[in-house]
């Protein structure tokens, strides 16, 4: 079993390089990364094959709790070890984290722009008389969803390049391709 070291014993790096793109300093890496606020409050803990791509979907996915990381790579792809570090981590922590809480589903799952719909989008969706239409409709708001996300991580000064799946856009889901 490798070495668990306590969240605090590692430093912070941040989410963003220079150029405003998502670090790459875990790229194609296996291991545990905690993501914490600007305020540098922990909001989630979570494992992956490939830390930076799951970074870059945290970013689009909740681009405001995506401004420090903790972050702790294995060599071998093991779910014991990954496991036994992000559970470690979150009771260090003392209370489970937004992300693997109450918001996981925002963490965790492509964004359902049906959540976030106008009240005029809904009654399109709600008149369409074929399905034809209605995945026309889930497409414009995916649109309008997706250029707000856009908007906010330019404002942020993000400039690494984020491609929705527009497969999944009729679908009203918006995921990184």
């Amino acid at each position: 079993m490798t070495d668990i070291p306590s969240l605090a014993s590692l430093q912070f790096i941040s989410y963003l390089d220079t150029e405003g793109k998502v670090t790459t300093i875990a790229q194609g890496k296996i291991g545990v990364y905690a993501i914490f606020d600007e305020e540098k409050v922990l909001q989630y803990v979570g494992y992956s094959r490939d830390i930076y791509l799951s970074l870059k979907q945290h970013l689009a996915r909740e681009c405001q709790g995506c401004y420090w990381l903790k972050i702790k790579t294995i060599d071998k792809p093991s779910r014991t070890i990954l496991e036994a570090i992000r559970e470690s981590w979150i009771a260090e922590n003392g209370a489970t984290p937004v992300g693997n809480d109450v918001e996981a589903k925002k963490w965790n799952e492509p964004i359902d722009v049906k959540l976030v719909m106008t009240a005029e989008e809904k009654v399109k969706l709600e008149t369409a008389l074929d399905e034809f239409t209605q995945e026309k409709v889930l497409k414009n708001v995916a649109r309008r969803v997706e250029s707000e996300i856009l908007e906010i991580l330019k404002s942020r000064g993000v400039t690494e390049e984020i491609r929705f799946n527009p497969k999944l856009k009729s679908q009203g889901l918006l995921d990184l391709k």
